[in-house]
């Protein structure tokens, strides 16, 4: 017989259905959100990801590039009249305009604080406008795919990396870590040594240190940089140019487009493969004394190698670079100054940053131990001929350190005289290192020449003459008459590699110039004039050192008194006459034929370590002394008995 239900089992059934049915729904919905989550939250690779061509296109540096330079044009040029704003907003709006176009204007100059505005603001208009995210920001540059990335986009991406660790000590480091600046047999077939990072190198230590290390931050701002240096900076040196270097320069090696075609051809018609460089795939730097390849950068053609040097000289309007002039020589916002060259003038268009650590520029640090030991020979030594008031040439070879040793000798001259400076360019930053010392610099233009410049400062109570380069015969002969009578005493720095090279290319110019007609007088008032000579030698691995300290000397002739009285005395016989008349005639033929001048090395560079060599003569020293205070004349005197025993 069927059992039959009673009334309360009917519900109770119900419940328990919806009970499970509740469970039941319950876990789908918590099986879908987890399968949400996961597939939301997954990084799709580079094989994953699938992009419209009109999207792929949104995403090319070429397309952001465009759209800042768009975007950034309308703001600065739209009328704020016919926005209908409220006066504090106009006031509030129209000093953004006017902060933005000055740094649009002055971030081309060398002007730091200036660039990273520019650069913020486009980071503000990417992040908010563009519409980039976590994922789609690789689409630009492929930054989870390292095997994509180029050579360029590890090293600006190792840059940045350690830009937020070092500043602009960043290369430095880098280069420091890895040794990337020894010498290594790559180029001419593995045969010469050469300074070069190469693209393997970098490959290597992205690997270790910045694979899966960056963040969105990071990304965009290596994208900022990126499109930033193509918008208003100098392309692929523009991150470089402020490190803490020597100088970078670009277009001074490969092949120019016009000889490329040419070798194209030959290497066509012979059957060769063309492996040559580009010239506009030619990045420099200059690092403590070595010129460092980087051929790995390239600024990617012809037209951005002259886009960047008609805007690297443009500091202060110092005309424009033409073919009738072909060159330009200028400094920057921040003291570095910078050469740019020009077809026809050249073979191709090529600049040369040079840059001065003007926070470190003191004796200590650039004659010290690390160049020799006993550095303080040397740098003692220096002292005491600013204090002297010694008429000095500082010489040797490009890239040397002439002109950084002249920056910090200047303050060892006494701070009550007067400095007036003479440039090519303004490169001595003299104001800068001294911004309390009497100081002005003059430096030569289209219309006026370096002559009128020295010609001008006899006019300026100027005590101590200082002039940046002697490179001309006619700035030459003047600095030898202005330091005859013109100013206390004059320093320069010049190119002569030995004291004869200087004496007789003083002398030269002399000549040249018409100062002087006999070859003889125009040699002594050069020695005259002329008192010391500081030689500074850079060896093949960028050691700088000072290599010598030279005195030169004029000769004097013992026999002057010959010329008084020899001949006056009535009591001497006529045989005694006789011989005197014989003696006058071979002093004046000695004089005639004989040196005017010699010289002799008081401190020398030997086997890694300065040595006090011979005594200085009397003559300087009386000198020196005389121009010193009373305290320094101890000091001075302590010097001479520590290091040759007191004076000859």
């Amino acid at each position: 017989m069927r059992r039959q239900s009673t009334w309360k089992e009917g519900p109770y059934k119900m419940g328990m259905s919806y009970t499970l049915n509740f469970i039941v729904i319950i876990i789908i919905l918590i099986i879908l959100v987890v399968y949400l989550f996961v597939v939301l939250n997954r990084k799709p690779n580079q094989e994953q990801i699938k992009i419209t061509d009109g999207d792929r296109r949104r995403f090319e540096l070429d397309s952001i590039l465009q759209y800042v330079k768009v975007t950034i044009n309308d703001f600065v040029n739209s009328s704020l009249l016919d926005m209908g704003l409220s006066g504090e907003e106009y006031a509030r709006r129209q000093a953004i305009v006017a902060e933005l176009r000055s740094a649009m204007k002055n971030a081309t100059n060398g002007d730091i604080q200036e660039k990273i505005y520019l650069k913020q603001y486009i980071y503000d208009l990417l992040d908010r406008s563009y519409k980039l995210d976590e994922h789609n920001i690789n689409y630009i540059i492929p930054f989870e795919d390292p095997d994509q990335l180029t050579d360029q986009d590890k090293f600006e991406i190792l840059l940045h990396l350690y830009k937020k660790k070092h500043g602009f000590q960043a290369l430095t480091q880098l280069i420091d870590k890895y040794q990337l600046d020894r010498p290594k047999q790559i180029i001419e077939d593995g045969k010469v040594d050469s300074y070069i990072i190469t693209g393997e190198e970098i490959r290597s230590i992205y690997q270790r240190e910045a694979r899966n290390s960056l963040e969105y931050t990071d990304k965009l701002s290596i994208i900022v940089q990126r499109i930033y240096g193509a918008y208003k900076g100098f392309g692929v040196i523009d991150e470089i140019r402020d490190m803490a270097i020597d100088g970078v320069s670009g277009g001074v090696s490969g092949i120019p487009t016009a000889m490329q075609i040419i070798e194209d051809e030959i290497e066509l018609m012979q059957g060769m493969k063309n492996s040559r460089h580009p010239g506009y795939q030619s990045v420099w730097i200059f690092f403590r004394g070595k010129s460092i390849h980087l051929p790995f950068l390239s600024f990617g053609s012809d037209i951005e190698l002259k886009r960047v040097c008609q805007n690297i000289y443009k500091y202060d309007n110092p005309g424009q670079l033409t073919e009738t002039n072909g060159f330009k020589v200028n400094e920057m916002k921040d003291g570095s100054r910078v050469v740019v060259v020009r077809p026809p003038f050249s073979e191709s268009w090529a600049f040369f940053v040079r840059k001065f650590d003007l926070p470190n520029m003191n004796l200590d640090s650039l004659v010290s131990d690390r160049s020799g030991r006993h550095s303080e020979l040397p740098r003692e030594m220096i002292k005491h001929l600013m204090r002297g008031a010694q008429v000095t040439a500082f010489t040797g070879p490009q890239g040397s350190g002439k002109t950084s040793l002249v920056m910090a000798s200047v303050k060892y001259i006494y701070a009550t005289l007067t400095l007036r400076i003479q440039e090519m360019t303004f490169e001595l930053h003299l104001r800068r290192l001294y911004p309390e010392r009497n100081s002005l610099a003059f430096r030569e233009t289209d219309s006026i020449s370096g002559q009128a410049g020295l010609d001008l400062q006899k006019k300026t109570d100027g005590a101590v003459n200082i002039l940046g380069e002697v490179a001309t015969d006619p700035v030459a002969a003047w600095m030898i008459q202005m330091s005859q009578v013109a100013s206390l005493f004059t320093i320069f720095t010049h190119h002569a590699t030995t004291v004869r090279e200087l004496v007789w290319s003083l002398r030269n110019s002399l000549l040249k110039t018409g100062v002087f007609q006999n070859e003889r007088i125009a040699e002594e008032q050069v020695v005259h004039a002329v008192k010391w000579d500081i030689h500074m030698r850079k060896e093949t691995d960028g050691r700088r050192y000072i290599e010598r300290i030279t005195e030169i000397i004029p000769v004097t002739y013992e026999s002057d008194v010959l010329e008084g009285d020899a001949l006056s005395s009535t009591a001497d016989s006529i045989e005694s006459k006789l011989d005197a008349l014989v003696e006058l005639h071979r002093e004046a033929y000695r004089r005639s034929s004989g040196r005017v001048w010699t010289s002799r090395n008081i401190i020398e560079y030997r086997d890694g370590e300065y040595v006090a060599v011979a005594p200085i003569s009397q003559q300087k020293i009386d000198s020196m002394m005389f121009h010193m205070s009373s305290d320094d004349r101890l000091q001075f005197q302590a010097f001479l008995d520590r290091y040759w025993g007191g004076s000859p």
